[in-house]
């Protein structure tokens, strides 16, 4: 992936995302991304960035290998219950970009006890 052609959140859209997701406190995710994927940490700390400006708990993203190369460029990983409204709130905002997030369910011991997974993978 060339330079020009790489995925960043602007400092407009943090401050959108900043000012829509800090109605929701105290949440805990975790951010991943696929290490094949050129601007995958990058974007990844960008996200890192806009979580804990509002004070959610969350680590320093996480490589997580992707042997089939078919991750989305943005998914969030969620219970089988559905999307919390965090998830739903940080979707919409990024809708408003034209940046697509796909919605996967996982059985609840995969998130330990996390919201939900922010998953970076290859873009479109």
């Amino acid at each position: 992936m060339s330079e020009s052609n790489d995925r960043k959140l602007t400092m407009h859209q943090k401050a959108v995302l900043i000012q829509v997701l800090r109605t929701f406190p105290d949440e805990r995710v975790s951010i991943r991304y696929s290490p094949s994927v050129a601007d995958g940490h990058a974007y990844a700390q960008d996200f890192l960035l806009v979580f804990r400006a509002i004070g959610w708990k969350v680590d320093d993203p996480e490589a997580a290998d992707d042997p089939t190369g078919t991750s989305p460029g943005l998914a969030l990983i969620v219970h089988e219950a559905g999307l919390p409204p965090c998830a739903e709130a940080l979707r919409d905002a990024l809708r408003i970009y034209g940046i697509e997030v796909e919605t996967r369910c996982a059985s609840s011991g995969n998130l330990e006890i996390r919201r939900f997974v922010l998953t970076i993978g290859r873009g479109c």
